[in-house]
């Protein structure tokens, strides 16, 4: 049996528009009112999911008020970006240079004391991997590094290809297939939502 996989990148914050490693924060008054314009974009589902985030969560409400709340899941939670966490990123990179030039051409690197970009990559791979092949549709709300992730691990692409990823804010990208063999199809905006 086929498994689909869709994977809808939360409406704006606060910290997407100022380029901030994320805080948790809300979605913004223009990112909430997109999301619940792309309410009912988004087909049946047999399962509904959320990342852990605050913008996750309210994006989800938005997507299905009618219908059940979102499982939110740990496993697909945002990059773990330790210390970083809040910041900008033009203030980390004044601030420490050598550490952002390892983070940004080293997979395994993890100066921040969070998640190296490998380690991303496998706990969200690993969630893929555990989707039983009877699923069926499964649409999840996660933060851009988590889709960028599942399509690195879909995809069996290097690590590296992950900062030539981008999803956009309401954005749908979509898996078929099941473990081991999964298919891309391209990612369309939910709700023209833009920074």
């Amino acid at each position: 049996m086929t498994v689909r996989v869709m994977l809808v990148s939360p409406a704006t914050s606060a910290a997407l528009r100022e380029a901030r490693f994320d805080d948790d924060g809300p979605l913004d008054e223009a990112g909430a009112r997109r999301a619940r314009a792309a309410a009912g974009v988004v087909a049946r589902v047999d399962r509904f999911l959320s990342g852990p985030s605050r913008r996750c969560r309210e994006t989800a409400q938005e997507l299905r008020a009618a219908a059940h709340p979102a499982e939110v899941l740990g496993e697909i939670g945002d990059w773990d970006m330790g210390r970083w966490r809040g910041r900008r990123l033009d203030e980390v990179g004044v601030s420490e240079p050598e550490a952002v030039s390892a983070w940004l051409s080293d997979p395994a690197a993890a100066p921040h004391g969070g998640e190296s970009l490998l380690a991303l990559c496998e706990r969200v791979g690993g969630w893929l991997q555990s989707l039983p092949d009877d699923a069926g549709r499964v649409l999840a709300v996660v933060e851009p590094a988590v889709a960028r992730a599942a399509v690195v691990h879909a995809l069996s692409l290097p690590a590296e290809a992950f900062w030539r990823l981008d999803v956009a804010p309401l954005t749908l990208t979509e898996l078929s297939g099941r473990a081991g063999r999964w298919n891309l199809r391209c990612g369309r905006s939910l709700g023209g939502d833009s920074v």
